[in-house]
């Protein structure tokens, strides 16, 4: 029994290029692909990448109006605080000048 024998260089370079020639015979025998097919696939991919901006873009706007609602909701609540405030100070503004009045009334 005749064991393994490593092929050399020459048989290397023999296959490899057998290997290539089969791989290019497969290649031009593929069948050329139809003009009407390639555009109806550029259509639709076209459209495809219409709908995915379309998507994006309306995706951004609901986040900004999000976020000026967002903002908007803060600055309201930031205004209520600050007339509540006001309106507090004003009630102690008006707390403090009864108390001066009833004051002035009893000592004349």
């Amino acid at each position: 029994m005749a064991g393994y024998k490593e092929p050399g260089f020459a048989e290397r370079v023999a296959l490899a290029t057998r290997a290539r020639d089969k791989a290019l015979e497969k290649l031009r025998s593929r069948p050329v692909a139809d003009p009407a097919e390639l555009a109806r696939r550029a259509e639709a991919q076209a459209a495809k990448e219409a709908a995915a901006a379309e998507k994006r873009a309306t995706a951004r706007a609901e986040r900004e109006a999000a976020a000026i609602a967002k903002l908007e909701n803060e600055r309201m609540a930031v205004e209520g605080d600050a007339a509540a405030k006001e309106a507090a100070q004003a009630e102690a503004k008006a707390a403090r000048d009864a108390r001066y009045a009833a004051r002035k009334r009893r000592n004349g």
